[in-house]
């Protein structure tokens, strides 16, 4: 059984800090581009940021590039993400997602295969 776990959500104050954790386990054969994605109340579920395999090559939503940064354990299939600088707007439950790729990080929520449960952030003002 495929399980991604995601855990470090939490309540903090603008400009504050969370580490994510994603911990990946029963995936298929085979080598995969771990990511994250968000989605706040009545709204889209969005990308936020992605890593290869080999953790050579990462991708970020505009809205993210330089406050959170995106890496990847690919020995234990553990993917994390520091947020800082933290904004209310950032608050969302967000999910880890796991799809077989060897080619370019994808960005659209129907690319990925495989889904964690979510992890609350609630960022206050």
């Amino acid at each position: 059984q495929v399980q991604l776990v995601e855990s470090g959500g939490g309540l903090v104050q603008a400009g504050g800090s969370l580490r994510l954790s994603c911990a990946a386990s029963g995936l298929p054969f085979g080598v995969y581009v771990l990511g994250w994605f968000r989605q706040a109340p009545g709204k889209e579920r969005e990308f936020v940021a992605a890593v290869s395999w080999s953790g050579g090559s990462t991708a970020y939503a505009d809205s993210v590039k330089g406050r959170f940064t995106i890496s990847r354990n690919s020995v234990r299939n553990t993917v994390y993400l520091q947020m800082n600088s933290l904004k209310p707007e950032d608050t969302a439950v967000y999910y880890c997602a796991a799809e077989r790729n060897l080619g370019p990080i994808r960005v659209a929520v129907p690319d990925y295969d495989y889904w964690g449960q979510g992890t609350q952030v609630t960022v206050s003002s």
